[in-house]
């Protein structure tokens, strides 16, 4: 029986296991959340939306950090700015504070399970709403201060199905 950490290897004729390679899995999952972010949602849901993003980076930066770090939080945050017509570069740096925060944060533990991942991830979220509450109120925006805090519950919730969908590709 293979290790546990081979479970769902390819073996490419060289005799080793070799891990997977997550490269299409990132790239697909890029795009199904790009789609997710601007599905149009009724208005009454539409505060509701979870922060895909932000959790797609959460995910590939903490549990693949040799193919993901910083500039991959820069470029989905850029993006998330462009898609929804934010001020270039809000989200791309709420991004880039909040996953250098949980890298610095959980770099010293050996083994993340997906309870650490999960109040990781919460607190993650919490200080990308703080941020962005920040930015927008100095930026003069006016929002509802309710509706501002609604993405967080939504997200706390997709989260362990983001986790489990993408588990395969996790790095050991």
């Amino acid at each position: 029986m293979q290790p546990r950490e081979y479970v769902g290897s390819l073996n490419l004729g060289s005799g080793r296991n070799q891990l997977r390679d997550p490269l299409i899995a990132i790239v697909v999952s890029i795009i199904i959340a790009s789609i997710l972010m601007v599905y149009p949602l009724p208005y009454a849901i539409a505060a509701w939306r979870p922060l895909f993003f932000l959790l797609l980076t959460l995910f590939w930066v903490l549990c693949q950090p040799a193919w993901c770090g910083i500039w991959f939080a820069f470029f989905l945050g850029l993006g998330s700015d462009l898609m929804l017509d934010a001020m270039l570069g809000q989200y791309a740096l709420s991004f880039v504070v909040v996953t250098f925060l949980a890298r610095y944060l959980t770099s010293n533990q050996r083994v993340l399970t997906f309870v650490n991942l999960w109040i990781v991830v919460v607190a993650s979220l919490f200080l990308h709403l703080l941020i962005q509450l920040f930015l927008q109120q100095m930026a003069g925006i006016e929002f509802s201060i309710i509706k501002h805090w609604q993405p967080l519950w939504s997200s706390f919730l997709v989260w362990p199905v983001m986790y489990i969908l993408l588990k395969p590709w996790r790095a050991t």
